[in-house]
């Protein structure tokens, strides 16, 4: 007996710089290799549906009220906001990075989509060398920034 081995994941870029991963991991037997490849179609397919079908349920979002109730020894309720998650990048990147998409009204939901489509990852996961690429990348998009195929150019020579 042999044993198969399978993972299928999905990350989906959320609003609010957030996002959200499922995956699922399958091992099954075959009795020998010429059924790997048709056992593997069928785990994948399998454990496709399911992933895409479970990752519709995005739960909580970051910039949702959801109130933590909270009664203290007296009786007395008060709000717990949740934490939100820790940006990797530098506090000087978060910051511009927020400035530009403020000052030139983007959308929060495509700036997100733009780390989601470059690096695999979230806004708030991006990592120094990864902001500094997005925000590059910002710069160009809103005509703030020379591209980098000119920036280098002396003046005259083209």
């Amino acid at each position: 007996m042999l044993i198969i081995e399978a993972n299928y994941s999905k990350k989906l870029g959320l609003p609010g710089y957030s996002s959200h991963q499922y995956s699922v991991t399958l091992r099954a037997e075959i009795a020998d290799l010429s059924q790997v490849s048709a056992k593997s179609q069928e785990l994948h397919q399998l454990m496709q549906s399911c992933v895409d079908r479970e990752i519709q349920q995005t739960g909580f979002l970051p910039g949702e009220v959801v109130p933590v109730l909270h009664v203290n020894g007296n009786g007395h309720h008060r709000n717990i906001k949740p934490a939100e998650e820790p940006w990797q990048c530098s506090t000087k990147q978060k910051e511009l990075i927020l400035k530009i998409t403020d000052e030139q009204k983007l959308d929060k939901n495509a700036v997100e989509q733009l780390a989601q489509d470059r690096f695999g990852k979230g806004v708030r996961q991006l990592n120094k060398l990864e902001a500094s690429g997005l925000i590059e990348e910002l710069l160009e998009q809103t005509g703030q920034s020379k591209p980098r195929s000119q920036r280098f150019q002396k003046g005259g020579v083209r």
